[in-house]
């Protein structure tokens, strides 16, 4: 009767742990896949729709992730508006990304605004909306929110038809989108300075100077990724299947699910 017992030599006992590992690897990364996508989305202010743009934020992500929203629609719709969830030192715990899509230009006070920076520049990943680039832009630590952004804008043009220029074929977020696509009617955001941890995306034209600005970026802050789009105005941009076939690869880009 044959033996076909072997002692397996060093070289392959190292082949068989290695694989062992990489099984566990893949094994771990599939778990963590599959957990629920946690998004807390921070919406409210002045100008917008925003009962229906968080309805098309969730619909869009509908069969791209399994997605658990929470939303919170806090500080009412003028332009000093405070909401009383940053007041909690761990407001943002044990959400995957917050989406920042609320407009409150003129609030002011600095140890609010900064609980908010705080939490991201910590590691909490951020996609930032429209509005969002105009907020707190009156107050004294401005300069702090804008470096979170990774843009810095004051004022936007009148709303129009935008081409948009895609700018990085190679990116996760933006492989995707058409070279060359045209927003609903929108406002183009007068992006002043671009950041120095931020890279443009996509890009459009004033009709107004003729000059080139992003519309489309990431931006890393402290230890947090982020991404972010000045269009987002009315109902028929968050209606464009472009628009927001963007926006979602942005949110999962932004929580690590995409690349």
């Amino acid at each position: 009767m044959m033996n076909f017992k072997k002692k397996l030599n060093p070289l392959s006992l190292g082949l068989l742990a290695g694989c062992l590992a990489i099984i566990a690897v893949l094994a771990l990364a599939s778990t963590k896949a599959q957990k629920p996508l946690r998004i807390l989305l921070i919406t409210s202010g002045c100008c917008h729709n925003y009962d229906f743009q968080s309805k098309a934020l969730q619909d869009a992500l509908v069969g791209k992730a399994d997605a658990q929203w929470t939303i919170v629609n806090e500080g009412g719709k003028g332009t000093e508006g405070m909401i009383d969830l940053y007041n909690n030192p761990n407001w943002a715990k044990g959400y995957d990304v917050v989406v920042h899509n609320e407009c409150f230009a003129d609030t002011k006070d600095e140890a609010y605004i900064h609980k908010i920076t705080q939490a991201h520049y910590a590691g909490t990943p951020a996609v930032v909306i429209h509005c969002a680039m105009h907020t707190y832009r009156t107050s004294p630590i401005a300069e702090e929110w804008r470096e979170f952004l990774g843009v810095t804008s004051r004022r936007h043009d009148h709303q129009s038809k935008y081409p948009v220029k895609r700018l990085l074929a190679y990116n996760p977020i933006t492989k995707d989108m058409p070279e060359t696509w045209t927003t609903p009617m929108d406002e183009l955001y007068v992006i002043e300075k671009l950041w120095p941890n931020a890279t443009a995306l996509a890009s459009s034209v004033s009709e107004e100077d003729g000059k080139t600005y992003p519309c489309v970026w990431t931006n890393k802050y402290g230890k947090a990724r982020l991404f972010g789009t000045t269009w987002g105005h009315g109902d028929a941009t968050f209606k464009d299947p472009v628009y927001l076939s963007i926006v979602s690869r942005g949110i999962l880009w932004a929580a690590g699910r995409l690349d």
